[in-house]
C-alpha cells in the first residue's frame, strides 16, 4: 500500500507539474514586470477617439449602482463595438455622463457615454502583451471585489488561477513527502528546508519592522 502510494504521487507529482509549468512561468514573469514596474518596448500612444451616436440605452443607468450597472453596460457594450472586462464606473450627474474602463489583456479602452445625447467617445489604448501579462496576474485579486469578473473569459482565468494555487500547494507538498521518504536525501534537505524557512522569516521580519 505504501509503495503503491508512494508510486501514485510521484507520478502525479510530476505530470500535474508539468501541465501547470506554463502558468506558473507566466505567473512568475509577470510578477517580474509587476515588482520591477517596467515593460520592454513602452507604451504606445492611444488611438484617436471615436464618437458612436444614437445608442440605444437601458433608461435605468443613471439609478443603477454597482454591480447592476456594470451588467446595464455590459450589455451595451457590442453597440459600441467592444468585449471586456469593466473596471470602475465614474457618475458624473451633472454632466449626464458616465466614465469607465473596457480592458482586455494587452488593450484598455475608455468610454465617456453621454446619457444625453445617447453618444460614447471611444478611446482605444493598446498596452501591449507583457502588460496583458501583468493585468492577469492582477485580475484574481480582492480590488473591487463588487464589479471584478463582469466578463466571462476572465471568470474562467479566475478558476485557472486559484487551480494553480491549490496544485502548487499539492506539488510542494507531495514534494516534501517524495522527499521525506529518500534517506539518502534527508540530510540536504533538512538543510535546504531550514535555510528557506530562515530566508522566509528574515524578510517577513525585515518587512514588519
Amino acid at each position: 500500500m505504501t509503495k503503491r502510494f508512494y508510486i501514485i504521487t510521484r507520478d502525479l507529482h510530476l505530470y500535474v507539474g508539468l501541465f501547470f509549468a506554463p502558468f506558473i512561468l507566466l505567473f512568475s514573469i509577470s510578477v517580474f514586470f509587476l515588482v520591477h514596474s517596467w515593460l520592454p518596448g513602452g507604451k504606445p500612444e492611444p488611438q484617436s477617439p471615436r464618437v458612436i451616436s444614437n445608442l440605444t440605452l437601458p433608461p435605468d443607468l443613471e439609478t443603477l449602482d454597482g454591480r447592476a450597472r456594470v451588467d446595464a453596460l455590459q450589455a451595451a457594450l457590442p453597440l459600441l463595438g467592444l468585449a471586456g472586462e469593466i473596471g470602475f464606473v465614474r457618475h458624473i450627474p451633472k454632466k449626464r455622463r458616465l466614465e469607465f474602463s473596457v480592458s482586455v489583456p494587452g488593450r484598455d479602452t475608455s468610454v465617456e457615454l453621454s446619457l444625453a445625447d445617447r453618444t460614447a467617445t471611444v478611446t482605444r489604448h493598446e498596452t501591449g502583451i507583457w502588460d496583458g501579462l501583468v493585468a492577469l496576474h492582477k485580475s484574481p485579486g480582492q480590488h473591487l471585489v463588487a464589479i471584478r469578473m463582469n466578463w466571462w473569459p476572465m471568470r474562467v482565468w479566475r478558476w485557472f488561477a486559484d487551480g494553480t494555487v491549490y496544485l502548487l500547494f499539492f506539488i510542494s507538498l507531495s514534494g516534501i513527502y517524495l522527499w521525506a521518504v529518500l534517506r539518502a536525501e534527508r540530510a540536504v534537505g533538512l538543510v535546504l528546508l531550514a535555510a528557506g524557512a530562515l530566508s522566509f522569516l528574515g524578510i517577513v521580519y525585515a518587512v514588519i519592522h
